[in-house]
C-alpha cells in the first residue's frame, strides 16, 4: 500500500484527554517517524507535532480520532511525498 508523509499538529487544552491521545498515538506507533511535545505553561496548554509516514487511510483515521477528543484541536498537513508500495514478484 502506498504511504504518504504528513505532519499532525495537536494542541492539548484539557489534560483529561492526554491518556486517550497517548493511547491513539501508541496504536499508530508503527507509522510515527517522530514526535515533539512542548508544554506552554503560561497558557496551560501543550503543543504536539507528529511526523508520520503511513497509508492515506491510516493518516485520515488517526487525525479524525484525535480531532474527536475533548479539549484537543488538531490539523494535518500532507506532503506530496508518496512512496509506492513494492509489488511482489
Amino acid at each position: 500500500m502506498d504511504t504518504r508523509v504528513a505532519v499532525i499538529s495537536i494542541i492539548v487544552e484539557s489534560p483529561d484527554s492526554v491518556e486517550k491521545l497517548n493511547s491513539l498515538l501508541h496504536e499508530y506507533g508503527q507509522y510515527i517517524i517522530g514526535r515533539m511535545g512542548i508544554p506552554y505553561r503560561e497558557k496551560n496548554i501543550s503543543i504536539i507535532s507528529i511526523a508520520i509516514d503511513a497509508p492515506q487511510d491510516a493518516i485520515n483515521t488517526l487525525s479524525g480520532k484525535i480531532g474527536k477528543l475533548d479539549g484537543i484541536t488538531s490539523k494535518t498537513a500532507y506532503s506530496n511525498v508518496v512512496t509506492k508500495a513494492e509489488t511482489e514478484s
